[in-house]
């Protein structure tokens, strides 16, 4: 409940004036709301499955993702007055749309509603794999204490879970918009996955800072990956009679397996391929295939000296 007595659900709806004037007709019509509210009662993890404590506000400068928030985890980030009815979590996909529709309106046209509806279906299936992110960094991460702490403090979970949903944009024809929400989860935690990357679940960046994953990489199931690590392009092909461009929409970036663990500062380049069960040490340098059950890491490490100082 906020000071005024306004309830939270009347504050979620607070948008733009020059929004409301253009969006005021959308109203969410599908039945992901109740199959949210279905996940949240099997949820498996030892977050709060029912209101409990209200947590301090924490404000974001792209409503979107605390809309996100508030849907994928309704009792771990509600502000004041946790709430998990059908009611208010249709409202709550109501305002998410209505925001997705505002941003994807420069891009997408008359389309948008479409759109919107069909990745708003999307998101109890995109929770499901978002609950397997949470459960491979807390077994992935000895300092991790719980499966809350990972939701609320984690900036990979933070990037990883925004970057589900823009994918799911960007495979729905807004990819730019898409991309706003990628680069302001990287404004917020360090970590860039550009919105055409395809990860699988259980997916676990630790740290993160200084993290890429290129548009066209993949990444399978079970993969952790540390900070400063690149998976990225190689070199850069230039289009064909136009001068200064490069060439769109080819694969430029890695295929990672299953079983992956990729460590600090590591930079893989090129279309190349990482088979499952590999782990590659921090430092390295990968232009080339590595096969499944493999272990790449820097063999000579430069000598230290010491020297005392007089």
């Amino acid at each position: 409940m906020r000071g005024d007595g306004a309830s939270e659900s009347q504050t979620a709806k607070t948008i733009p004036e020059a929004e409301v004037t253009y969006h005021m007709g959308y109203e969410y019509t599908g039945d992901a709301h109740r199959r949210l509210l279905a996940s949240y009662r099997a949820d498996d993890l030892a977050v709060p499955a029912e209101p409990s404590d209200a947590f301090p506000r924490r404000d974001h400068l792209r409503d979107e993702v605390g809309a996100l928030e508030r849907l994928f985890f309704p009792t771990c980030w509600n502000v004041d007055e946790p709430t998990v009815d059908e009611a208010v979590t249709r409202d709550r996909l109501t305002d998410l749309g209505t925001l997705f529709c505002a941003g994807i309106r420069p891009y997408a046209g008359d389309e948008r509603a479409e759109i919107v509806e069909d990745v708003l279906d999307r998101l109890p299936a995109i929770r499901e794999t978002l609950e397997t992110d949470v459960e491979a960094a807390y077994k992935g991460d000895p300092a991790a204490k719980s499966h809350l702490e990972v939701v609320r403090s984690y900036p990979g979970f933070h990037a990883i879970m925004v970057q589900r949903v823009a994918h799911e944009l960007y495979e729905a024809g807004v990819p730019e918009y898409a991309r706003e929400l990628t680069e302001y989860a990287k404004s917020e935690t360090g970590i860039d996955i550009h919105p055409g990357a395809e990860i699988g679940e259980h997916f676990f960046v630790d740290h993160g800072t200084g993290v890429v994953i290129g548009e066209t990489a993949t990444v399978g199931e079970w993969a952790r990956i540390y900070q400063d690590v690149t998976l990225g392009a190689l070199h850069f092909e230039e289009e064909e009679d136009e001068a200064h461009m490069l060439k769109k929409g080819y694969e430029r970036h890695p295929d990672v397996g299953d079983h992956v663990v990729i460590g600090a500062g590591t930079k893989v380049l090129g279309p190349v391929t990482v088979g499952d069960h590999v782990s590659i040490g921090a430092n390295s340098w990968v232009t080339d295939d590595v096969p499944d059950h493999t272990k790449v890491y820097v063999s000579d490490h430069p000598t230290q000296e010491r020297k005392r100082r007089d």
